[in-house]
């Protein structure tokens, strides 16, 4: 195919504007530099994080104008002169921290985020370092791949990261977003159990067909924490917590969790002031772990048990277009949506 010399894209130009800050323009094509690949993006989906940040409440950094979202998966269409890793045809997902190669996060790379520091995925071409793409699971399309880049990734680094979940272990994720679900399948094809937490009937349906053991509904049992700790062989507690309310529910994670059991903190849709004392997890004996997505050597790791498993992401039944997106953000910040939002580009 001939490399246009233009393309679409959505620009974040400030943190103090709200969506009115993302604009739809005309851009360049990027050239691949000698290490670099040009990626025609065929995929897209948004976390949280890419709705707070035009409106001022990411705590990580940033440097705007940027182009927005950090998950995408398209098809590499040029390379550097140097690049050893792709060809032209080969289909890619991007890495969420460009810096994080492997080992654990550094300030260096916590300030290497796609749509937050380098130009991100919602443009129809983008240019990237050679290990800033991992290769898609060949089980899964555009879309599926680039819901893994954020939410799938983080998922994984919370079981796998620090103390790895093991077959017959108990997990506690909470609600229907695209971390706790990536949580529950992953969970699930390494043979553990999983205690879910939601709303709705009908979400509570939904989690049992993806193969949720225990779903308690938090606002009929506003002591979910305890009750899932019954739940749990010798009422122990759970070796894993999916931490993503924040102030909201992190007393019930801390009643939930087993001693040496590890709550990883993903997310605050609850609020980010603290109702606990840290020294509670002293007398939980528990670790308390703050995870920023992952690594691509993880990424790679993920990718291959997700094809070994053919484990397939959740996504909304509303697919939006690039043209569209800013409709999507609006669908996600008024709660409409059920794991990842679909983002289709051409």
């Amino acid at each position: 195919m001939s490399i246009p010399k233009t393309q679409k894209q959505w620009l974040i130009t400030g943190a103090d504007k709200g969506l009115d800050g993302l604009v739809y323009q005309d851009a360049p094509v990027p050239t691949p530099g000698d290490h670099e690949v040009l990626v025609h993006l065929r995929g897209a989906s948004l976390n949280y994080r890419d709705l707070i940040i035009p409106r001022g409440m990411y705590p990580f950094p940033l440097n705007l104008p940027v182009v927005a979202c950090s998950d995408g998966a398209g098809e590499v269409i040029a390379v550097g002169s140097k690049v050893t890793k792709w060809k032209k045809g080969d289909k890619v997902l991007t890495l969420f921290n460009q810096g994080h190669q492997r080992g654990d996060m550094d300030i260096a790379a916590s300030k290497t985020g796609l749509g937050g520091c380098f130009d991100g995925t919602l443009r129809q071409y983008g240019t990237f370092a050679e290990t800033g793409v991992a290769k898609m699971p060949s089980n899964l399309n555009y879309v599926e791949s680039a819901s893994l880049v954020c939410a799938g990734l983080t998922s994984w680094n919370a079981l796998y990261g620090l103390k790895p979940l093991k077959k017959g272990q108990w997990i506690v994720t909470q609600g229907t977003g695209g971390v706790s679900l990536f949580a529950l399948q992953f969970a699930k094809a390494a043979g553990a159990h999983v205690i879910a937490t939601t709303s709705t009937a009908e979400k509570v349906e939904m989690l049992k067909k993806l193969g949720a053991d225990h779903v308690i509904n938090y606002r009929e049992d506003v002591n979910w924490g305890e009750t899932a700790r019954k739940l749990t062989p010798g009422g122990e507690g759970v070796e894993h917590v999916i931490e993503v309310g924040g102030a909201d529910t992190f007393t019930q994670s801390l009643s939930a969790v087993k001693m040496e059991g590890v709550i990883s903190v993903i997310g605050f849709l609850g609020g980010a002031a603290p109702k606990d004392n840290i020294l509670e997890t002293l007398s939980r004996v528990c670790t308390v772990r703050g995870v920023y997505v992952g690594s691509r050597e993880q990424l790679e790791a993920m990718c291959a048990e997700i094809e070994k498993h053919d484990i397939h992401p959740v996504m909304d039944k509303t697919v939006f277009t690039l043209e569209k997106a800013k409709e999507a953000y609006e669908y996600m910040w008024a709660k409409k949506h059920t794991g990842k939002i679909p983002i289709t580009i051409e």
